[in-house]
């Protein structure tokens, strides 16, 4: 028997794992697949080549740095729902690939190490997320080190993020102590004899907190009564638990485990996945988008050039808001005012793609982009044609002078530099008259140069040459009393020009900005718009 829409746009879930670099999000999001039977053995994320890396990341300098440089997307099965993971880089020179993924999920695992606590990046992410208005999840990881006092860690997420807590379960010690976690709904405790081996899947031994003989046998009489005390004190002192509040990102549900031993892992999958939402109704110019009455519509919020130097193509990540994508038909580009077929649709598992006719609200897929295609874009049902409100871009705060090595790969240069600034990692930018051999290159964090660098080199073939500039402003020119060459400015502030031919000038400092300003009568700057 066929399964209706509603049914299976029912089962979809979509969620995006944040966390600061090194606190296990990869390492989770793994485990999470290999419960869903989408992988055989997790990878350890290594820095040698010779090592198994993670499933997630895919471009050959992630695996060298072993970390996470571009989100990537996964889908699998577990348990009657169709997961759709976009597992995005921790580090925050790549915060702006976060912030455009955050915009396609419907929910965020966050997960934080118990030994460090919340980092600089997870409370930049933490408020993404809260303006987003989604769930937000909190996965406290590796409890089979050394970690903080567990009623500290709450306490820090309630002050730092002005949200209550509701722990789901709790440790029992931690280090070579860690013995398992209690569970407060069913009042038992998960303990687990074998847990450092290192085992892809450890089962536990359930126990009910009455059970006090059994109890001492699995975790000791000290670790029993200590439990107790603190499960008194959750009882009498921990937010109540509150489904509404957790749909709209007020109340985190805490779970405490560690991913590289599995402990706890499925316990937490289970749960999140019973307390997050299936896709919800989506804002339009026109309005809320229904994604189970309304028809197809989507919206571009990720591309990326050369995932496979087999395929060497552009693939244009779409998250479908409502009803469902027909591979055979045609549907309205809404920036480009016309109708298209979307050629070669697929689902991911990182760089690993499979073709599908099929996809519904909730799903993430990938289609070719022959070079049609913006962040932000917009693409629906020529019947019910509707507008994703833009995707904001963040203003770059590095800047370099970027120049080709050998004078001959001028076009491979003006290729990839093109092709990787529509990605949105990195803006180009001209010097009026320089030509495309040398250009102004603007990132949000130093690493993307690193990038850049590297995937020029692998990509296209091209080395090049970066200096760089200490400029940190950057501001659209609005209006000017006399052409931008004329204007009076500080020596070292540049006029530039973006890949629409726009007037930007870059600026060292606030300095600089009030020197023009103050020169200029009738200027007029503008700060770095959204998409």
């Amino acid at each position: 028997m066929a399964i209706t829409l509603e049914k299976e746009i029912e089962r979809r879930r979509t969620f995006a794992i944040i966390s600061h670099p090194d606190a296990g999000k990869t390492t989770l999001t793994e485990k999470f697949l290999l419960y869903g039977g989408a992988i055989q053995s997790a990878g350890a994320v290594k820095g040698k080549a010779s090592d198994r890396h993670a499933v997630s990341d895919w471009m050959d300098l992630e695996k060298q740095r072993g970390i996470s440089i571009t989100s990537s997307v996964m889908q699998f099965e577990y348990d009657g729902y169709c997961i759709n993971i976009l597992d995005t880089p921790g580090h925050q020179d790549f915060s702006e690939d976060t912030y455009r993924t955050l915009m396609a999920a419907d929910s965020a695992v966050m997960v934080i190490d118990a030994a460090k606590g919340i980092e600089p990046q997870t409370r930049k992410l933490f408020r993404v997320c809260a303006m987003r208005d989604i769930p937000i999840f909190t996965f406290i990881n590796k409890m089979d080190r050394e970690a903080r006092d567990p009623f500290d860690l709450l306490d820090e997420l309630e002050h730092e993020f002005g949200i209550g807590t509701y722990p789901v379960n709790w440790p029992i010690g931690c280090g070579v102590n860690f013995h398992g976690v209690y569970d407060r709904e069913k009042r038992e405790i998960l303990a687990f004899a074998d847990a450092h081996s290192g085992r892809s899947r450890i089962e536990g031994t359930r126990c009910d907190l009455a059970e006090t003989e059994k109890m001492d046998s699995l975790i000791g009489e000290y670790r029993r009564r200590e439990l107790c005390e603190q499960v008194e004190l959750l009882d009498a002192a921990s937010f109540e638990f509150d489904l509404e509040k957790v749909r709209h990102g007020k109340l985190s549900p805490v779970f405490f485990g560690s991913a590289l031993n599995n402990f706890g892992v499925e316990p937490f999958l289970k749960s999140f996945l019973a307390m997050t939402t299936p896709p919800l109704a989506r804002q339009t110019v026109e309005g809320e988008v229904d994604p189970l009455r309304d028809p197809f519509s989507a919206f571009v919020f990720k591309i990326q050039a050369n995932m496979n130097k087999a395929h060497r193509d552009r693939i244009a990540f779409m998250r479908i808001c409502s009803g469902r994508f027909d591979r055979e038909e045609e549907y309205f580009h809404v920036q480009a005012g016309k109708s298209i077929r979307l050629s070669r649709p697929q689902q991911m598992m990182a760089k690993e793609r499979a073709g599908i006719d099929t996809a519904y609200a909730g799903d993430i897929i990938g289609v070719f982009d022959p070079g049609i295609f913006s962040i932000g874009d917009t693409v629906c049902d020529s019947r019910h044609r509707v507008r994703f409100e833009g995707i904001p871009t963040f203003a770059p705060e590095h800047f370099a002078m970027i120049e080709q090595v050998d004078s001959m790969k001028r076009k491979q240069f003006a290729k990839g530099m093109s092709e990787i600034a529509e990605e949105g990692a990195i803006q180009i930018f001209f010097e009026p008259g320089a030509g495309m051999e040398r250009v102004v290159v603007g990132v949000v964090g130093v690493l993307q140069f690193e990038v850049l660098e590297y995937r020029m080199e692998n990509e296209y073939g091209v080395k090049m040459r970066r200096s760089a500039m200490p400029h940190e402003k950057i501001r659209y020119l609005d209006a000017s009393p006399v052409p931008a060459g004329k204007l009076k400015l500080t020596s070292d502030t540049r006029w530039v020009q973006d890949v629409r031919g726009r007037d930007l000038l870059i600026f060292t400092g606030d300095w600089s900005i009030n020197f023009a300003l103050q020169n200029n009568e009738g200027l007029e700057l503008r700060e770095f718009e959204k998409r």
